[in-house]
């Protein structure tokens, strides 16, 4: 910590600081618990208000366990006491960091609370003035959150091989009164990717007036990121946003930091819809630790990677197929996705049920390991349940 004019100020803030183990080596650090023969009592257990129960498999949520790393809890724990302030100045750190990442000035990032935010913006600012066209299967909250406030969704449906069918979804984007197509890629809960490529020739043959939301949580999961992305159309200029979160590789889930990709002008009908306030200090202070801790992000993608080939031998194990996945969960193809989630809570492994007519699909997330393999252990049981 450095003092200037009687405030204790984090080292990430000072100009200058460079943004590459930003945290590394940082004294008088206070551990997030009690450490043995640090002076104090061991914490009482606490009840299970953050994770799951002692004892209970997590594989629902497309959580990533192993995060934060250990660089965003020395920032957490620095900044912590410095929560009474507004966070503007960090949002802009971040912002600037992430710009320089992808190519791009600060005015093309916009900071949100998770990615969550920044897709309801989005389809807000264009729901109001038009059509969005959208995957019937598809991360969905964004576009329930707008059809609530009185938006036109039109759903396209997938193709036969459960991939978003662009030849139908452009057709659906030429017809009168569109303003918005909304895709996610990886997609959720499918998992399948599009190469960047195969979507920058989708975007070419829409028409112009109508703006391109890609939602790219899961890119830092596919084989490549760059080839699996659309950035490069938004360094182009093009009427494209890309959004992005640090819930998944970084493991930040619940410290909401996620940010969208985009030209200043597009960006700028997003933010009147912003619900946040100057950001989350202890989830901007994570994510400014965590963009370049290039050890733990290795780990933390290693793990995942294991946890998918884990969940498709199991599903293969007892015949049942699966799409590939490039995202952390894998959708597994069952007789009754829904019998077979609540066989499996029964043994406290959760993993979600059916979406919509899509009944014989179950997602498993990459968890923890060990439940991945009790997951694998139960499945035969929960298939004979």
């Amino acid at each position: 910590m450095t003092e200037r004019a009687g405030v204790s100020r984090p080292e990430w803030s000072r100009p200058g600081v460079s943004r590459r183990g930003v945290f590394a080596g940082a004294a008088g650090l206070v551990a997030l618990a009690g450490a043995p023969g640090a002076g104090r009592a061991a914490p009482a257990p606490a009840p299970a208000l953050f994770g799951p129960p002692p004892g209970v498999a997590q594989l629902s949520r497309n959580e990533n366990p192993y995060g934060p790393s250990p660089a965003a809890l020395r920032a957490i724990a620095e900044t912590a006491a410095l929560g009474c302030w507004y966070a503007n100045a960090a949002t802009e750190r971040l912002a600037a960091m992430i710009a320089e990442r992808n190519g791009l000035a600060p005015d093309h990032v916009m900071v949100g609370a998770g990615s969550s935010e920044v897709l309801d913006c989005a389809t807000m600012a264009f729901g109001r003035s038009g059509a969005i066209v959208a995957p019937e299967l598809l991360f969905d909250p964004p576009l329930a959150y707008a059809e609530g406030k009185g938006v036109e969704v039109r759903r396209v449906p997938l193709a036969p091989d459960m991939g978003i069918d662009l030849d139908a979804l452009a057709a659906a984007a030429r017809a009168p009164g569109v303003a918005l197509v909304h895709l996610c890629n990886p997609n959720n809960p499918t998992g399948l990717a599009i190469p960047g490529a195969t979507l920058a020739a989708f975007i070419d043959r829409l028409p112009g007036h109508v703006t391109v939301l890609v939602d790219e949580a899961y890119n830092e999961l596919t084989p490549d990121p760059p080839a699996f992305s659309v950035v490069g159309r938004v360094r182009a200029g093009d009427r494209v946003i890309v959004t992005r979160t640090f819930s998944k590789l970084h493991g930040l889930a619940g410290l909401r930091v996620g940010y969208a990709l985009g030209r200043p002008d597009l960006l700028e009908r997003l933010r009147p819809w912003s619900m946040s306030v100057g950001g989350n200090t202890a989830g901007l202070a994570a994510a400014v630790a965590s963009l370049d801790d290039a050890p733990f992000l290795a780990m933390s993608r290693a793990r995942i990677v294991e946890g998918r080939e884990m969940i498709a031998a199991a599903a293969a194990a007892q015949g049942l197929p699966t799409l590939p996945s490039a995202a952390n969960f894998v959708l597994v193809r069952v007789p009754d996705a829904e019998r077979l989630r609540a066989a499996l809570a029964a043994e406290k492994i959760l993993v979600r049920g059916p979406y919509g007519r899509f009944r014989e699909w179950s997602r498993v997330s990459c968890g923890r390991l060990e439940d991945i393999r009790r997951y694998a252990e139960a499945l035969p049981r929960a298939l004979a349940a």
